[in-house]
């Protein structure tokens, strides 16, 4: 939305009554899908501003720039967490199954998904987003090319309920996928274990340590 903004704003700048204009702006109530960009839109091209072609230039971009910002508009955890992430992973792959008692007789929901009705799969996933904003998540979304300090933490981390984990990050213009043994994560520096009391093996994972992961792990974007 930055980049968006500075876009239109440098034509604004370039209007000969720009005071004006930037008047107009802020005495502008919005009520969706009437908003201030669209305003801004549909006045530069009544004012041979902004062509048409330039129109379609400036909304590729941005849908380039904002290709996953849908995912930032999922409010429920669980809707993110579960119901997207594991379904997403399934359209990547579509031999992950949902576990069940028949497949598994001992399964009491501890891991997400199964393959080969051998690996119990753990699925986390986290947005990347600007937690120092008091504002909605598609607001504070960030772009993977955002370089200042974020959080992204994956809780509820139990090395010992599956054999791999498959940890999602979610960019607004990027997603990043890693895949690690539960040995692997349990013997890490960077677990943190007994993240709630009385949980035995449950902790959580720093992005440190999913960052670190990044430059040795492949990813799909």
């Amino acid at each position: 939305m930055d980049e968006l903004e500075k876009q239109l704003y440098e034509r604004i700048a370039a209007l000969e009554d720009e005071e004006s204009f930037r008047s107009r702006l802020e005495d502008l109530i919005s009520v969706y899908p009437f908003n201030e960009y669209e305003f801004i839109i549909s006045t530069l091209l009544g004012m041979d501003k902004l062509t048409v072609e330039e129109y379609y230039d400036l909304r590729e971009e941005y849908i380039s720039r904002n290709m996953f910002l849908y995912i930032f508009e999922i409010s429920a955890l669980r809707g993110f967490g579960g119901t997207w992430a594991h379904g997403h992973l399934k359209e990547l792959h579509q031999e992950l199954e949902k576990p069940t008692k028949k497949k598994d007789q001992n399964y009491r929901g501890e891991y997400d998904l199964l393959l080969d009705n051998v690996i119990k799969i753990e699925v986390k996933a986290s947005r990347a987003v600007e937690f120092a904003r008091d504002e909605p998540l598609y607001v504070k979304a960030l772009s993977s090319r955002f370089t200042q300090p974020f959080d992204m933490n994956f809780q509820q981390v139990k090395p010992a309920c599956c054999h791999v984990f498959v940890w999602i990050g979610v960019w607004r213009d990027l997603i990043r996928y890693w895949v690690l043994a539960s040995k692997e994560v349990e013997q890490s520096r960077h677990f943190s274990k007994g993240q709630h009391r009385g949980n035995i093996g449950e902790g959580q994972q720093s992005r440190v340590f999913t960052i670190m992961c990044q430059c040795r792990r492949s990813k799909i974007q």
